[in-house]
């Protein structure tokens, strides 16, 4: 009786490998939150900074077209699709909205 108290060893490999694939499974989840979290944590520290100089960007709405700019260093920015908002304006448009960026950072 004492030959079916022992599990054979195919199913002892068999525990084994769904153990394996139940850790291997729970670090892959813990590595996708930790990723995410890290994504989270990145975003908040860097969005809406100049990517020059670090300082706060400031969003200026020029037409149809929203400009990130940084006072401090007069970068420009553009959000993907953007540069093609301004050029569909045509040039009297394209011309409007660069003009008056340009004008924010006249020195006096």
């Amino acid at each position: 009786m004492a030959e079916f108290d022992k599990p054979s060893s195919t199913e002892e490999e068999y525990f084994a490998r769904e153990d394996i694939e139940k850790k291997r499974k729970l670090a892959l989840q813990q590595s996708e939150e930790m990723a995410t979290k890290q994504r989270e944590d990145l975003k908040q520290l860097h969005y809406m900074k100049c990517p020059k100089c670090g300082m706060d960007l400031q969003t200026l709405s020029k037409g149809k077209v929203e400009i990130d700019t940084c006072f401090n260093c007069q970068g420009v920015w553009l959000d993907a699709g953007e540069l093609e908002q301004i050029i569909k304006q045509g040039p009297e448009g394209s011309g409007k909205v660069m003009g008056a960026v340009l004008n924010l950072f006249k020195r006096k």
